[in-house]
């Protein structure tokens, strides 16, 4: 709906896993809704993207339609306060669905291809993007993040449980009787550290992994704080099949 403001079954493997993204160069977060009738172009563009290696592409559903008449199956109510936080730290009023955020500075239209290229491209020439190398692994038990040092910047560590397909049957709204597909779906976020410009390295038990159906995780570094997101320093994903 452009242009609207808003005001654990997993399998593991016991090996360790290889990264499924291997320096990024851009990260992107579309936030979309099952009760947006705007959304599944952007849906289905979201898929595309999340088949290049370069790019770390997730899909965050947001509960702002709800109302509507159709509650999102995927929603989490983190994503909209992550949406609407994004939209605090540019200093502007522009939460919408489907919103892409590139690199997490950059929000454009996220069904136009076009303009996510454009803001990638754009993007790159920040200083301090994505430089920081970020190793994410699976094994014994826990999930083991390492992050290089740095420069004099600072921020926190993520690790988002993902699922890499989910097909939805959408009974009412919007979308009603359509089936959608969504890709790269996150399904929780869990806060692994701050990350203070030395190297270190966290280990993070499977028990902290509260959502189901998960078979990917991705790990992001990201300047700022929960309440006030800015530039990604830093991404990996790995694979948990």
């Amino acid at each position: 709906m452009v242009g609207r403001n808003l005001a654990c079954t997993v399998f593991i493997c016991a090996a360790m896993t290889a990264p499924l993204h291997a320096e990024p160069r851009a990260v992107i977060e579309l936030f979309t809704s099952q009760g947006c009738s705007s959304c599944p172009a952007a849906d289905k563009l979201i898929g595309e993207l999340a088949s290049d290696p370069g790019i770390l592409a997730m899909s965050l559903a947001v509960d702002i339609w709800d109302y509507l008449g159709w509650k999102d199956t995927l929603a989490l109510a983190g994503h909209t306060k992550r949406q609407r936080a994004y939209a605090h730290a540019r200093h502007d009023r522009e939460v919408y669905t489907p919103q892409v955020v590139v690199n997490g500075t950059t929000h454009v239209l996220g069904s136009d291809k076009a303009a996510i290229d454009h803001a990638i491209a754009r993007t790159r020439k920040t200083p301090g993007l994505l430089a920081l190398p970020v190793s994410l692994t699976v094994a014994n038990g826990e999930f083991v993040v390492t992050v290089a040092s740095g420069s004099a910047e600072t921020g926190e560590v993520w690790l988002c449980p993902i699922s890499k397909a989910v097909t939805v049957e959408i009974g009412r709204g919007e979308n009603g009787g359509r089936t959608i597909t969504y890709s790269n779906v996150v399904r929780q976020w869990i806060k692994v550290g701050d990350w203070s410009g030395r190297g270190e390295t966290w280990h993070v038990p499977f028990a902290k992994m509260t959502a189901s159906n998960v078979d990917r995780v991705a790990a992001v570094v990201q300047r700022g704080v929960a309440a006030s997101p800015s530039l990604m320093l830093g991404a990996a994903m790995a694979s948990l099949k």
